[in-house]
């Protein structure tokens, strides 16, 4: 997107409601955050450029920035600029895992990949990720640690479509967290999420790959990821330990 709208609500779809000036540049610089023209990691174009680009105030560009960055879809740099948010840094690896250590930092995580492999997507699958029942996903199982001590079973489904070529060679190569590699990798960025969290008892593989009893109490987070345009393109079960550590969240 490099011409200069003259009028930049019309380069935004057709709404039957009024949009202040700021949510429609906030739009635009959405769609350009979509369409890769920044990637994930990169400094964008400042706040007086991008008024120049969309022929508004500097301040209308700040009030679209402030919201994207409260959106965690851009970081701001003191002294540096914005940044289109990553995955792949240290600090957004426990933006959508919130387990925590009962003592002490968050230690790093160990995987250890138990299952990769295509397959035809379940219909509950489907349905949570708005596929055709039948359709091609990826389906990842892992065991997680922390000091060696297994704490998450996870299961993943991708839409295979968008993950093709992802491979447990693949997967057990990258140091970095998954979704680092889903976003450099496969151009596809998680913004948000939607989670459901329950209360079960470990079943027998629960047991053998956490090593608990059958019947210990462990938390069962479902989550579903979305990236722009809220298109789901990950679900995510996962049983958690609980003996050392706990589900943390901040509520405003």
């Amino acid at each position: 997107m490099n011409s200069h709208p003259s009028n930049p609500a019309s380069d935004v779809g057709a709404s039957p409601s009024f949009r202040p000036l700021y949510q429609q540049i906030k739009a635009l610089i959405t769609q350009s955050l979509q369409s890769g023209e920044w990637k994930p990691g990169e400094l964008m174009p400042s706040e007086v450029e991008l008024a120049g680009r969309f022929k508004v105030s500097q301040g209308t560009v700040r009030k679209a920035i402030d919201e994207l960055a409260a959106e965690n879809l851009v970081v701001r740099r003191q002294g540096k600029g914005t940044f289109v948010a990553t995955h792949a840094e240290e600090r957004a690896h426990f933006r959508f895992l919130r387990l925590m250590p009962d003592e002490g930092l968050p230690h790093p995580l160990e995987n250890r990949f138990v299952e990769v492999r295509r397959l035809r997507a379940p219909a509950e699958v489907a349905r949570l990720l708005e596929l055709k029942s039948g359709d091609a996903v990826v389906y990842i199982k892992r065991v997680q640690s922390f000091d060696g001590e297994p704490t998450i079973l996870e299961e993943l489904w991708l839409p295979g479509q968008l993950f093709k070529g992802l491979t447990a060679e693949r997967l057990v190569e990258y140091k970095g967290p998954m979704y680092g590699l889903f976003e450099s990798e496969f151009g596809t960025r998680m913004i948000r999420a939607t989670e459901k969290i329950r209360a079960v008892a470990a079943d027998a593989a629960a047991s053998e790959f956490l090593k608990v009893a059958e019947g210990t109490p462990l938390l069962c987070a479902e989550r579903v990821s979305f990236t722009y345009g809220d298109k789901a393109v990950e679900l995510r079960r996962g049983l958690y330990s609980t003996a050392h550590h706990h589900y943390l969240n901040e509520l405003s």
